[in-house]
């Protein structure tokens, strides 16, 4: 979801920073893989709690992340353009679960982009993890 992110920042002028910590906390207190309400709103308030300590972030950045975390699964379309970023890369991820991306959902030209899709489809179908993750994985 990270590279989604990022590919749909740098297409649209969205923060990538922001998109970034968005593949970080948007789940991190997910309590399951099915029916979890509240999950991302449980994330964003993660990331507030760690802003001081770990996070460079404005006030502006800040409430962009929580917002993209608490509503990433109300299946809404319309917000800043950073927030867009954050859905579209989450939203290009489902394939992962063996979801269906339908364009209509998402909300940024570039992530409608049938280029874009199948990319992001043959990425998580096949499990792709990032090389940085790979290698920082392989050391614990």
């Amino acid at each position: 979801m990270l590279e989604n992110g990022t590919r749909v920042a740098e297409a649209t002028g969205a923060d990538v920073h922001i998109v970034r910590l968005f593949a970080v906390f948007h789940d991190a207190r997910r309590i399951n893989d099915r029916g979890d309400p509240g999950h991302g709103a449980r994330g964003g308030s993660l990331a507030r709690a760690m802003r001081d300590k770990w996070l460079d972030l404005s006030n502006e950045q800040m409430d962009l992340l929580e917002y993209a975390c608490a509503y990433h699964t109300d299946g809404l379309t319309e917000a800043d353009p950073t927030v867009q970023a954050c859905w579209d890369a989450d939203r290009l991820d489902l394939p992962r679960v063996c979801i269906t991306v339908k364009p209509h959902r998402l909300c940024t030209d570039a992530a409608r982009a049938a280029e874009t899709i199948a990319w992001a489809e043959r990425r998580a179908r096949a499990g792709q993890v990032p090389d940085f993750v790979s290698g920082w994985a392989g050391e614990v």
